[in-house]
């Protein structure tokens, strides 16, 4: 097969083209590659806290002890803290509640239970303090 000059010329503009193209395509990858160098590190190079930043824990209902007040539930996960929890009486079981749920303020609580803003403070703080006392005897850290 013979080529006419014009039929050659456009030939080898074609494989300059595709010569140019190749040659970018690599000059994009190795510049991928550098910038992935720069922003990707190693799991062995990460310090401790950095890696427990990376763990997820499966979390099932069975796993904690769920106490329940107003239709809003706490769940807790620790045994001792648990049981601790359950031998207070049920109106500080549901200001606890409401105050760690909801994040309600006293006054808000105290509507809840029929209270006072300052009773409800009052059986707040001394329920914390009981529970505090408790679970240190037990040696839970709090």
């Amino acid at each position: 097969m013979t080529y006419t000059f014009d039929e050659y010329e456009e030939r080898c503009r074609f494989d300059v083209f595709c010569k140019v193209v190749l040659r970018h395509e690599a000059i994009d990858y190795f510049r991928e590659l550098s910038r992935q160098r720069k922003r990707e590190i190693q799991f062995n190079t990460l310090l401790q806290h950095e890696m427990d930043k990376l763990c997820t824990l499966d979390d099932y209902p069975s796993d904690s002890f769920v106490f329940s007040a107003f239709g809003y539930d706490l769940h807790i996960r620790d045994e001792l803290v648990a049981r601790a929890f359950a031998t207070l009486p049920k109106q500080e079981q549901k200001i606890l509640i409401l105050h760690c749920v909801l994040e309600l303020a006293d006054g808000e609580i105290g509507g809840f239970v029929g209270m006072s803003r300052s009773a409800v403070q009052r059986h707040r703080t001394k329920t914390l303090s009981e529970l505090r006392k408790n679970l240190e005897s037990k040696g839970v850290k709090t």
